[in-house]
């Protein structure tokens, strides 16, 4: 039986991501001048509320324009042509983060691992420590991969950087909101986000949180671009106003989606996604089927890659998630297109969610053939999430 063409697909893939009423209604509001004094009483709330979300004191500047777009941004107004930029690979977008600084005129090192894992600590000390001439003078790393599920040790790799005096550029595009990120505990100097990811909200708005060593850096750079300038961007956000014309109705969405953020609280947020990856870590193990990422703290709590039973087509199983169920997960990408397929658990998502995504997953299974049985996915979700619960309760009681 086909799911009737007007019921909206539900996302299960790690960006967009589904949509709170509050988020998605406010796109219908008249339109609002962005030079107006209604938009900057918008914007006077909503810087503030980044710079908590990103736990920094440092600005954190608003592009309209996606993640990809804050990351040439940072590149490109902290480093000049010619300069050492050390790229950590683990995946499609941390790769594509090399392939942007060439493009820029920075001479790229890098340090890959095959699909499925983290960097390591211990080879970016390495690189860092052989280093003696300081060459190196930023490195960039992803928080989580999307395209594959890896979680990168954010605060150690903050650490080491800072010990060596490159700095650090972080992409947390898909890590924010689901894991812990303190910027200015950690030592952290250029960060960035989206708005699609764990901010519930449209495509179309990227976050840059600026350090004081990155703002150092700028000064130092010779062509740091026009648009996404720190230095008119900063001078234009001290003002609570835009350097240029921003995506006014998006903005509005950021100020509802973070009001909704940070009403549930950071630590909530972060305990809910990493609840959220056990069960779908749990649920899946349960059918059988392998993990890409097989250990589990190395796992990413905004989204899950699996591959399908041997003989299954990852085509044919989303086409009756999607057909059948109305429930979208993503294909790999690049190399691991049509050989995984990627569970978002990232934003507005909870335990009913995961639940309805299992029990379709092995009813699609089943229907391909799959030996399933019906079930075991929910029981072994639900006593993942009864365990994390429990050992939270734990936690607390000992704090």
């Amino acid at each position: 039986m086909m799911m009737p063409t007007h019921t909206p697909s539900f996302l299960m893939i790690p960006g967009p991501t589904p949509l709170p009423d509050a988020v998605r209604e406010v796109m219908s509001r008249p339109a609002m001048g962005h030079r107006s004094p209604e938009f900057k009483q918008v914007l006077e709330r909503v810087f503030p509320k980044l710079q908590q979300m990103f736990q920094t004191q440092s600005p954190v500047l608003l592009y309209t324009a996606s993640a990809t777009g804050a990351i040439e941004a940072a590149l490109s107004n902290t480093l000049n042509a010619g300069d050492t930029l050390l790229v950590l690979s683990c995946g499609v977008f941390s790769a594509r983060w090399g392939d942007m600084a060439k493009a820029l005129g920075l001479n790229v090192q890098e340090i890959a691992v095959p699909a499925g894992q983290a960097n390591t600590i211990e080879s970016l000390q390495q690189a860092l420590a052989a280093d003696t001439q300081k060459q190196i003078k930023a490195v960039i790393f992803v928080h989580s991969e999307t395209s594959t599920g890896a979680l990168n040790d954010v605060p150690a790799f903050a650490k080491a950087i800072a010990e060596h005096g490159a700095l650090s550029i972080v992409d947390t595009v898909t890590g924010l909101t689901a894991d812990p990120f303190k910027m200015d505990e950690w030592g952290i100097d250029l960060a960035i986000s989206g708005s699609q990811k764990g901010f519930m909200m449209q495509p179309g708005l990227s976050f840059l949180a600026v350090g004081p060593r990155a703002l150092a850096a700028h000064q130092q750079v010779k062509n740091p671009g026009f648009y996404f300038n720190f230095t008119r961007n900063i001078k234009a956000q001290s003002q609570f106003t835009t350097a240029y014309t921003p995506a006014t109705h998006l903005i509005l969405a950021l100020d509802e989606a973070l009001n909704l953020l940070l009403e549930e609280g950071l630590e909530a947020m972060n305990h809910r996604h990493h609840q959220l990856k056990a069960m779908v870590r749990a649920g899946v193990k349960a059918i059988g089927l392998p993990l890409l990422v097989e250990a589990d703290a190395q796992a990413s709590p905004a989204v899950t890659a699996v591959y399908p039973p041997e003989g299954l087509d990852v085509g044919a199983i989303r086409k009756i998630l999607k057909n059948r169920f109305s429930i979208t997960v993503a294909d790999g990408q690049n190399a691991l297109k049509g050989k995984i397929f990627r569970i978002g658990h990232l934003g507005a998502i909870n335990e009913r969610d995961v639940y309805m995504v299992l029990a379709c997953l092995e009813q699609a299974l089943l229907e391909l053939g799959a030996s399933v049985t019906l079930g075991v996915a929910v029981a072994a979700a639900q006593q993942a999430a009864n365990t994390y619960l429990q050992q939270q309760s734990k936690a607390l009681v000992t704090v």
